[in-house]
């Protein structure tokens, strides 16, 4: 029977925004948002935390969330998802399924993982998927922080960007269907497992972005779609502000 295993990742170290995961969310750590949100899902097998930091280990302890240690070496979120899921579960098998939610994802909905797995459990011939919300406003197309999606008629995967892509000569409109990457993503562990046994590639190192990676390996990335949603990421100090002004009317607030 196929396994499907959630993980977690997070580091105190984020290069924009050093002790994110714990800093407080309407008065929760942000990693906590994540974690009950995320086990809102109720198909897991499991759902861990993957750090490499014991103040993020000792918060999972006291919280009671499964956690595990991994090498401080990563800077890349899915080689700790990979190191983790493989702690995890001994014998994986090729089809088993890793879904990995961001760990500064606070305003994440269930409904995200089921979008993330459907063309996965629709087709055997998907190897992986990125959840990819539609941006209906120009600031975010325009936004550096936010990672635009360049996808063919299939919704494979053609290109990352910080960029605002795809160009218009005309303004900004929803008619672009520009999509973003909303943390989320899901492998079939054969090609996770490929993933990061590849070196770093050239437009992955300039774009800041692993999904670019997969541009230069023998399989491909299709997109979730998903509606647009007032659902932001935690990047900078400045996003706290912005989560904490959505998340309260957002339909999960104050159900966990």
């Amino acid at each position: 029977m196929t396994k499907l295993i959630g993980i977690v990742p997070a580091r105190m170290a984020a290069s924009r925004f050093r002790g994110k995961p714990l800093r407080n969310i309407l008065g929760r750590p942000m990693l906590e948002h994540v974690y009950l949100r995320a086990s809102m899902f109720k198909h897991w097998d499991s759902l861990t935390i993957a750090t490499c930091d014991t103040e993020i280990t000792d918060f999972s302890k006291k919280n009671n969330f499964p956690v595990v240690m991994t090498s401080n070496k990563h800077t890349r979120a899915l080689d700790r998802v990979a190191e983790a899921a493989a702690a995890i579960e001994k014998n994986l098998k090729e089809d088993d399924l890793i879904v990995c939610v961001q760990g500064d994802e606070p305003m994440l909905e269930p409904e995200m993982i089921d979008a993330v797995l459907k063309p996965l459990i629709k087709s055997k011939n998907i190897p992986c998927t990125v959840l990819a919300m539609h941006i209906t406003e120009e600031n975010l197309w325009l936004n550096k922080d936010t990672v635009k999606i360049i996808h063919n008629e299939e919704g494979k995967v053609l290109y990352t960007s910080r960029a605002p892509v795809p160009y218009s000569k005309e303004n900004f409109s929803n008619e672009l269907y520009a999509r973003r990457i909303y943390g989320i993503f899901a492998f079939r562990w054969k090609y996770l497992d490929m993933f990061i046994n590849h070196q770093e590639t050239r437009l992955e190192q300039i774009e800041a972005c692993d999904s670019n990676r997969i541009l230069d390996m023998d399989f491909d990335q299709y997109i979730a779609p998903y509606p647009s949603r007032k659902s932001f990421s935690v990047d900078s100090p400045e996003d706290i502000a912005l989560v904490e002004k959505f998340m309260t009317k957002d339909k999960y607030h104050g159900s966990y």
